[in-house]
């Protein structure tokens, strides 16, 4: 057993859960100014998933696997599985508070799906840093980015379902505790099974790909503003900068 692989990847899915409390500290905003937040959030994040997907992952994936044939279709199988998780059990990334014209799944179907979801962060965490520990890093923080508005879409999803905020933050902080136990199957499963953190490295990626490209840009297009569109550009340039300036001091 590596103990620090261990520690810094328990450390970080502790982190990652306890993100699902995030929700409460923006329930006195009005609508509006939580949305221009989220969007802002969501651009940050775009940024961070693609940098840490093409500037840490993928090359550690090539680097590990080689340009290979089975380096491509595990990124595919990324896509897939993110895809096949979103449209059998209906989950679906979402940031943005409910309305009319944005209608989201049932309080249960959330759970379930966040549930899910938040496992497959505690895998890929796990096996970014049996990989190396910068790598459990890059993706560590692509989660957090990912997860901070995701986590506030998803509490006002439960309260909007008729849950009290009190029982929205439980079952939220259950689901996010998931990741907890993805973690550590990973961690367990990963030294039986040759190559399985490697593996998971194009899958992330694949994953990550998927993410950003089909849940968090769609849900920036609504938004047709100019000013509103250069500030979300900026925030997509400032993630990927900062994922490129941790290669750069790492």
């Amino acid at each position: 057993m590596n103990i620090k692989v261990w520690s810094f990847t328990l450390l970080s899915v502790v982190i990652v859960s306890l993100l699902s409390l995030v929700g409460i500290f923006f329930l006195s905003l009005n609508i509006q100014r939580l949305r221009r937040i989220l969007l802002f959030l969501v651009s940050f994040a775009v940024g961070g998933l693609f940098g840490d997907a093409f500037i840490h992952l993928l090359p550690e994936s090539f680097a590990k696997l080689g340009p290979t044939l089975n380096t491509s279709l595990f990124i595919i199988l990324g896509i897939l599985v993110f895809f096949i998780v979103e449209k059998f059990i209906r989950w679906r990334h979402c940031h943005i508070p409910t309305s009319e014209h944005h209608p989201h799944p049932v309080v249960t179907m959330n759970l379930i799906g966040d549930g899910v979801h938040n496992f497959i962060d505690g895998m890929v965490i796990a096996a970014s840093y049996a990989v190396d520990i910068g790598l459990g890093l890059t993706t560590t923080l692509a989660v957090v980015l990912h997860e901070i508005p995701q986590e506030i879409g998803d509490f006002g999803v439960l309260v909007n379902g008729g849950l009290s905020p009190r029982k929205a933050l439980t079952f939220n902080f259950l689901s996010g505790l998931t990741a907890v136990l993805g973690a550590v199957i990973a961690l367990i499963v990963g030294p039986l099974i040759k190559n399985f953190s490697i593996v998971l490295l194009p899958f992330t990626a694949g994953g990550f790909i998927y993410i950003a490209g089909s849940d968090l840009i769609p849900e920036l297009q609504h938004c047709e503003e100019m000013k509103d569109t250069v500030i979300q550009f900026f925030a997509i340039v400032l993630g990927i900068g900062i994922m490129a300036l941790l290669l750069l001091v790492g």
